[in-house]
């Protein structure tokens, strides 16, 4: 287990057997392979590698996939015992550097000679949670939610225990704001709520979206937007008080963001939405479909991907375990069509399905454990109209 360590490629191809999608799985070994939370570009070097978390070795690392040859380069050389966010690094837009969380401290790695370097160290009575790099490359955005672990035992990665208890505790939660250049820190937004999710726009270096998270229908509201620049915060896609949305992401233009959401409750099947609108609440589309998934993407409001459900251990022709897609077309949302099997268990955070665009938008990359192990996968996104639809739980072709 060593930094710079070349491992041959592991790449595969294949169809899937539903729709005849071109599958290609980027890593094979006998440990979870991940890639980087949904709302976090994984590609750089002009969309040639991409980052990805594996456990090899029986300890976590980041690593580099390089997708002309397929060879897979390891850039730290961690502890199995030490706390550390792989999941959740962030590449920087503008310069090959990245960062991560380990232990009480946040890194960056250099993407070409692998050195690392100290930025911040964590404030007593406080862990992190998600961090984000501005659209200039000149700040790191990152959470730091109170400590509670004397008072309340959670696994919020496998199976989210303690999710609600979390929630209900109202953690002292802060917002920091990190200068690269200087190293100068200062807090930008504090509340005694739990907050999460802190995503920078893509485009726009004073725009950051962030979350009150726990269970949705029991925050006052779950997504927001912060102007870093002038030091205010404001709601985003407030529906009906009885409609939920979350899962927010922001799309390529850095002035839309994503999300999807329900009506009263998850049971309830025909309040499902999912939709966009732009980060001062105009423009707002939100369509109506009677589908749940865990995540969605897109780039835009024309192609959304969502990742459906857990897959299912019995016999049969199932299909709440697939990608699917929706396409915009006359003001309407069509779909969805069935673009891959995915048979993901959602099991622990590091092997949810999480499916994002490839920056061209001709690709999808996911992570699934099909196998019996994480892995990584790319599928090429056909002609929309060449998928199969889903009705009623049945393929038309």
């Amino acid at each position: 287990m060593t930094k710079g360590r070349i491992w041959p490629t592991e790449r595969k191809s294949f169809h899937d057997p539903i729709t005849g999608a071109a599958i290609t799985q980027l890593t094979d070994y006998f440990a979870h392979s991940y890639h980087l939370y949904f709302t976090n570009n994984a590609w750089y070097d002009s969309n040639t590698k991409l980052l990805i978390g594996s456990d090899r070795e029986n300890s976590t690392n980041l690593y580099s996939i390089d997708l002309l040859s397929g060879e897979l380069t390891q850039l730290t050389e961690l502890k199995r015992n030490q706390k550390k966010s792989i999941q959740g690094t962030f590449i920087n837009p503008i310069k090959m550097e990245a960062y991560f969380t380990l232990d009480r401290n946040i890194f960056a790695i250099n993407l070409e000679t692998y050195q690392e370097k100290t930025l911040f160290e964590l404030p007593h009575g406080f862990h992190f949670s998600n961090l984000s790099c501005t659209a200039d490359g000149n700040h790191l955005c990152f959470g730091l939610t109170e400590d509670l672990s004397h008072s309340l035992k959670s696994n919020l990665s496998g199976g989210y225990i303690g999710f609600e208890e979390t929630e209900a505790a109202r953690p002292h939660c802060q917002i920091w704001l990190l200068t690269l250049d200087t190293g100068d820190v200062k807090i930008i937004h504090e509340d005694q709520l739990w907050i999460g999710h802190i995503n920078a726009s893509p485009t726009q270096p004073n725009l950051i979206t962030f979350c009150h998270e726990g269970p949705w229908e029991k925050v006052d509201h779950r997504i927001w937007l912060l102007d870093i620049d002038a030091g205010r915060k404001w709601k985003v896609a407030e529906g009906e008080p009885n409609q939920y949305a979350g899962h927010e992401y922001w799309h390529a233009d850095g002035l839309r963001i994503g999300y999807h959401g329900f009506t009263d409750s998850l049971e309830r099947k025909d309040g499902k939405f999912l939709g966009s609108v732009k980060f001062d609440n105009t423009e707002c589309e939100r369509y109506h479909f009677p589908y749940q998934n865990m995540h969605i993407h897109s780039k835009d409001n024309e192609l959304i991907v969502g990742d459906g459900q857990q897959t299912t251990a019995y016999h049969g022709s199932f299909y709440q375990d697939c990608l699917f897609l929706w396409k915009k077309h006359n003001d309407l949302m069509e779909g969805p069509r069935v673009l891959c099997k995915h048979r993901g268990s959602f099991h622990i955070q590091q092997v949810h399905v999480h499916p994002c665009f490839s920056p061209d938008g001709t690709k999808i990359l996911f992570t699934s454990d099909m196998s019996g192990y994480g892995n990584v996968y790319l599928v090429d996104v056909p002609a929309f109209d060449t998928l199969p639809i889903l009705q009623n739980n049945k393929l038309v072709k």
